[in-house]
């Protein structure tokens, strides 16, 4: 697999965006924004994230292909990862292997990850990168309408 990472740019954006517009994908993220498909709240979010020096964005390429991001930034004062991969590659190791090349590069550790409790293939992406399982929390999931579980994960090393 020729994954490789790269900062991301504004022209991402696009892919990113189709990505989360995708219902299943918006469902196993569940903690999405209130209306996926507004596309220019959308751009007006992430266009200001990148230039945040606190959020450390990464575009995850195939060959020369955007296929997602990977993207630490704080939350409550503590750093946070968040990642997404197009549909039509998951469960194809590139989303743990993307991970794997951007904790290399990102040291801020602890640093935690949070999973909708039904998304097995994101749990495993954050096992297979040592993140432990620390605890659960509950809260409104836009993408399902409604208050579910999740997972918390702590990465320490």
């Amino acid at each position: 697999m020729n994954i490789s990472l790269r900062k991301s740019i504004t022209s991402d954006l696009e892919v990113f965006f189709l990505n989360q517009t995708d219902s299943e994908a918006n469902f196993m993220a569940a903690f999405t924004s209130e209306n996926p498909n507004d596309k220019e709240a959308y751009m007006e979010k992430w266009n200001r994230l990148m230039k945040d020096d606190t959020v450390h964005m990464q575009s995850i390429l195939l060959g020369d292909k955007i296929i997602g991001c990977v993207i630490k930034f704080m939350m409550f004062g503590e750093a946070e990862i968040t990642y997404a991969v197009s549909k039509e590659y998951w469960g194809k190791g590139m989303t743990s292997l993307a991970l794997g090349q951007f904790l290399e590069i990102e040291k801020t550790r602890p640093i935690h990850g949070r999973v909708a409790f039904d998304n097995i293939g994101s749990q495993r992406v954050m096992e297979k990168n040592g993140f432990i399982k620390i605890g659960k929390d509950k809260g409104f999931a836009n993408a399902r309408g409604k208050e579910i579980e999740e997972f918390i994960y702590r990465l320490d090393a």
